[in-house]
């Protein structure tokens, strides 16, 4: 077997890779069978010496690979025929910009796994940067923040060395009395929690967050359950939320009367209720003046996101009274962060965080006869055709959507 990974082609740049020289060698060690080689780039957060000096060979040709690791869309005239390929290709969701791609992917006779599609049996993502995202998008928020109320000015994170730098510089500013809600509990909100937490923002829950008034910064991290309710008035059920979403409706709007900051890092499912509308936003009493909005779904969920920022200009200003993009600083904006390849600020931790988790629920299929099934779930493609999991796809590949 016969790994390589690939260079990053598509732009903006991305300098993150799946496996770390570090983890490399952690794979060889565990593996001694399999063979590696990396394609140079002059991108990627690792030099090629920095794998060089691990032992692995670097090369311009991969065509004598069986497995390819990539980060992003790989573009079709850069696409080996015939090889298995892992990458977040962006088609599971019949994205139309990836169309072209999935068609040459069968075209060429391509294995494709998806690094979204790599789950388990209960269907649990197991591989992500969703951590990263949490992180970088919890700190920005507090940066949106500070630029805002021209209280601090925090350098962006992609010139900083990693999550102990951005801690350590978000510990050295002062914070203001302010009410901070959080939605999801999944690897993002966790990961935007893990900031809070190491600047030592106070954890309440629900109700004291709605209740009282607090002298510290506080953060409440909160559920569906929290901010949805039936329509009928009949109690909550999770399982009946997830079946009948068009049964439920926002509960939101008690958290945007006591909340400064909202930090978005939910799951947000096809027929879910509107979180924040922009009637919430616009009513006299709300009192949100940021919103970091990781999970970026533009007119989505969220009635502020009204576009995908860059790492380059990661905030605008939202005007609820006229639903449009306005400067931050005019006095009727909420501030708006929705950048949403936050893990590219970060590319030497989360490629090693990537890596990791690669490392731990990947790399043993291809050496165990797949015993779980990780890498028969995972796989879209196959004999130039889809997968009876992801036939679902068939009128997208066929350009008919």
């Amino acid at each position: 077997m016969k790994f390589g990974i690939v260079k990053e082609r598509k732009n903006p740049p991305d300098r993150r890779v799946v496996f770390s020289p570090e983890a490399l060698a952690t794979l060889k060690s565990q593996f001694p069978q399999a063979e590696i080689v990396v394609e140079s780039s002059d991108i990627r957060v690792f030099s090629d010496e920095d794998y060089k000096q691990k032992g692995f060979p670097v090369t311009t040709d991969l065509s004598d690979c069986d497995v390819l690791f990539g980060v992003k869309e790989i573009p079709v005239d850069a696409l080996l025929p015939n090889k298995k390929y892992f990458f977040f290709s962006h088609t599971i969701k019949k994205q139309p910009y990836n169309q072209k791609l999935l068609r040459a992917i069968l075209d060429k006779n391509i294995e494709l796994f998806d690094h979204e599609t790599i789950v388990d049996e209960t269907n649990k993502r197991l591989i992500g940067f969703g951590r990263y995202a949490g992180i970088v998008g919890a700190y920005n928020g507090i940066r949106a923040f500070g630029i805002k109320f021209e209280l601090f000015n925090l350098p962006k994170a992609e010139t900083l060395n990693g999550k102990e730098d951005l801690v350590a510089r978000l510990r050295r500013i002062t914070i203001p009395p302010i009410k901070i809600v959080v939605t999801g509990n999944g690897k993002v909100g966790n990961g935007i929690v893990e900031i809070l937490d190491a600047m030592k923002v106070k954890r309440v829950d629900v109700e004291n967050f709605l209740q009282k008034k607090y002298s510290q910064p506080v953060y409440t991290q909160i559920d569906v359950a929290d901010y949805n309710k039936h329509t009928e008035g009949k109690e909550f059920s999770r399982e009946d939320f997830y079946q009948n979403p068009q049964n439920y409706q926002s509960d939101f709007a008690r958290f945007t009367k006591v909340s400064d900051i909202y930090i978005a890092g939910h799951f947000y499912g096809n027929g879910a209720p509107v979180i924040l509308s922009r009637e919430m936003l616009n009513a006299a009493d709300n009192k949100i003046k940021v919103v970091a909005d990781i999970s970026c779904d533009v007119n989505g969920p969220i009635a502020c996101t009204l576009k995908a920022s860059t790492i380059a200009d990661p905030i605008f200003g939202y005007h609820p009274g006229e639903h449009k993009e306005v400067d931050y600083f005019h006095p009727a904006a909420i501030t708006v962060m929705s950048v949403d390849n936050l893990p590219c600020e970060l590319p030497k931790d989360a490629s090693e965080g990537f890596g990791e988790m690669f490392l731990e629920h990947v790399i043993p299929a291809f050496f165990n006869n797949d015993k779980d099934g990780i890498l028969q779930r995972a796989k879209i493609t196959e004999n130039g055709k889809l997968t009876p999991r992801f036939a679902y796809l068939q009128d997208y590949a066929d350009g008919k959507v």
